[in-house]
């Protein structure tokens, strides 16, 4: 039962957040709520973890969005290569150790590729924030890790609601790069 309401609150969510609605905020706090039980049930503690996260990041939204002249929007940039390596490497040294730590002190059902969604998104949210095109390739690789690992854990609504994400990033990425370029011709 909890998998629909958190499934339902993301959907409105991000339909709202299409929108530029300033109410997709409070509604993605609740979904967020909701995933965290969801991911306690089904041991995936580093994405019950991350919803902490997104809770956090869902509060400073909608803080900015109250106070932000929402007019003028912030170009697109792209991150340098040095940078990105930088990220790759700290992202995969982390993910490496929070799996550790998860398999030594936790039940968890799969601390590898958990830990990765945990730390991946982090990123992810990181550089949509700043607005960097390569946000949305690290939202693919995101979005693609979920949807197995769901589905091994019987949450075939989530599975399905991360599909429907790929697509959508892979759309977003393609939107973003289109419109970086012509703001730099």
């Amino acid at each position: 039962m909890m998998e629909y309401v958190a499934v339902a609150f993301t959907v409105i969510c991000i339909y709202l957040a299409g929108r530029n609605n300033i109410h997709t905020w409070w509604t993605g706090i609740v979904a967020c709520i909701a995933y965290g039980l969801v991911f306690y049930d089904a041991k995936l503690y580093a994405d019950m973890v991350l919803q902490g996260f997104f809770i956090g990041t869902g509060i400073l939204g909608w803080v900015m969005w109250h106070r932000q002249d929402r007019t003028t929007e912030k170009p697109i940039t792209t991150v340098s290569t040095p940078v990105m390596i930088s990220v790759v490497v700290i992202g995969a040294l982390v993910t490496f150790a929070y799996s550790e730590a998860l398999r030594q002190m936790t039940d968890a059902a799969a601390p590898f590729w958990d830990s990765s969604i945990l730390v991946s998104s982090i990123a992810g949210q990181i550089l949509l924030m700043k607005r960097k095109l390569e946000n949305w390739l690290v939202w693919i690789v995101v979005n693609a890790i979920p949807v197995p690992l769901y589905m091994s854990r019987e949450l075939y609504l989530s599975a399905a609601l991360y599909s429907v994400f790929l697509v959508h990033a892979v759309y977003a990425f393609t939107k973003w790069h289109d419109a970086y370029r012509r703001q730099t011709v």
